[in-house]
C-alpha cells in the first residue's frame, strides 16, 4: 500500500535514475524537487511526506533530544518506509536496484537507516547532511555493489565531527562503495553540495 502521501513524477529520460528525495525537519514532499532537476533532469521522482510532527514539523522519525533517538522507533519507521518504497516501484514501474535515495538531514538520516536494515530498495544514496543514527554496521555483503556519497559541513552544528567517517565504515562493513566530502560549510546546502552531487552521478551512471 502506497501509506505515505507522496509526489510521483514519471522520468523523461529512461537512462536516467529514479530518485527517491527525504526531506529534512519542517520540510515536505516538494522541498527537493528543485535539487532533484538540477541534480538529474529527466529522472522519474518519489517523494514521500515524513509522518512524525515535532511541534508540528514534519519528519521521518522521532527524536528524544537533538541527536538523541529510540532505536526501537527509528527501525520501526524504516522498515515502513521501506515498505512503501517497494509498494510504490511495483505501482509506478522502477526498479530499486536503480533508485538513488536523494536525503536531506532527517530524511539522509533515514535514507542511512534503510541501507543498514532494508538494502534491497535502494540502489545507492546521496546523504546531506547525515548523521550515526543506529550505530551498528551494515550486514556484510548487504551493500555489495552500491555506491554512497557522503556530504558533511565542516562547521555543522548538528552533526558531531566524529560521525561522517563513523556513519561511512558502517556502510562500507556492508560492501558499499562510499565517498565521503567534507565541505566548509554549516547545516544548510550550498552550490558546492550540488556540485559534487552532480560530479558523483554522472561518475555513477
Amino acid at each position: 500500500m502506497l501509506t505515505y502521501q507522496h509526489l510521483y513524477q514519471p522520468g523523461q529520460d529512461p537512462s536516467a535514475p529514479p530518485l527517491l528525495l527525504l526531506h529534512g525537519t519542517g520540510g515536505n514532499e516538494r522541498d527537493l524537487l528543485p535539487l532533484a532537476a538540477a541534480l538529474s533532469p529527466g529522472s522519474a521522482v518519489l517523494s514521500p511526506r515524513g509522518d512524525v510532527s515535532e511541534g508540528g514539523a514534519l519528519r521521518f522519525f522521532a527524536r528524544l533530544a537533538e541527536g538523541v533517538f529510540d532505536p526501537a522507533e527509528v527501525a520501526r519507521r524504516t522498515h515502513a518506509l521501506a515498505d512503501f518504497v517497494a509498494a510504490a516501484a511495483a505501482h509506478y514501474r522502477f526498479e530499486p536496484p536503480h533508485l538513488i535515495a536523494v536525503g536531506f538531514s532527517n530524511g539522509a538520516n533515514i535514507a542511512t537507516t534503510m541501507l543498514q536494515l532494508r538494502p534491497e530498495v535502494l540502489g545507492g544514496a546521496v546523504l546531506l547532511r547525515a548523521m550515526v543514527v543506529l550505530d551498528q554496521s551494515a550486514a556484510p555483503g548487504s551493500l555489495a555493489g552500491r555506491r554512497v556519497l557522503l556530504i558533511n559541513g565542516q562547521r555543522d552544528p548538528l552533526v558531531p565531527a566524529d560521525h561522517p567517517p563513523r556513519l561511512a565504515a558502517l556502510l562500507r562493513a556492508g560492501g558499499a562503495e562510499v565517498s565521503l566530502e567534507m565541505m566548509p560549510h554549516g547545516h544548510g546546502l550550498t552550490q558546492a553540495d550540488l556540485t559534487a552531487a552532480q560530479r558523483w552521478l554522472r561518475f555513477s551512471l
